[in-house]
């Protein structure tokens, strides 16, 4: 029986309400795109498997709500955290603005090992609003990479959760980002097939 190495990734997105934080996901995880829009209450989150390089890579990516009154929820889904990506509108200052907010609350939340090397990437979403429409794009790639570059060189990604532009690329880089940091998990060798006892088990309580 062969062997893959494989790893499980805890992905947080973090944001603003409104950012596409969901869209991003759902385009990632399932090619989808909604117009509808609903805020997210407390945290999902989707699972996706690619490879990077020779490793399995599981992510278990969770979108967490972006309005205030949720905020203190998401500290819990902070725990555990293998890598973050922080999430703006490119046609919201506020958004942008509160980047900075975000990165800050979970480092203080999650305490990593090393936070000046914690696997962090930004990206600025909505890239495909046209210009004269009711928004209209004030948060340039130039100022966000001057931004990324003075919190230590953050990567950064400018995407459309709408048009699925750059969005596999965002993802990819967060969890290469993240299987070659050090603060990743040491590797877990798991067989092609596992076995599952089907012996009677007891049952727990609660749900996901």
């Amino acid at each position: 029986m062969s062997t893959k190495k494989r790893t499980l990734l805890k992905v947080i997105i973090l944001g603003d309400s409104g950012v596409g934080k969901t869209s991003l996901m759902s385009q990632y995880v399932n090619n989808k795109f909604s117009k509808q829009y609903k805020a997210t209450i407390g945290a999902d989150f989707m699972t996706k498997e690619i490879t990077v390089d020779d490793t399995v890579v599981t992510l278990q990516i969770w979108d967490t709500a972006g309005q205030e009154r949720f905020q203190s929820l998401g500290v819990s889904f902070y725990r555990g955290a293998d890598c973050v990506m922080c999430v703006y509108d490119v046609n919201s200052a506020k958004s942008f603005e509160s980047l900075e907010n975000w990165r800050n609350e979970f480092l203080v939340q999650a305490s990593p090992s090393d936070p000046d090397k914690f696997p962090i990437v930004v990206v600025g979403n909505k890239i495909d609003v046209e210009e004269g429409k009711e928004s209209k794009r004030v948060i340039s790639e130039k100022k966000a990479k001057s931004w990324c570059t003075s919190k230590g060189g953050l990567m950064h990604f400018e995407c459309s959760a709408k048009e699925d532009i750059n969005v596999t690329a965002a993802f990819e880089a967060v969890a290469r980002f993240a299987v070659e940091s050090e603060d990743t998990e040491p590797d877990v060798f798991l067989p092609d097939v596992v076995q599952i006892d089907a012996g009677p088990k007891a049952q727990s309580g609660g749900c996901c």
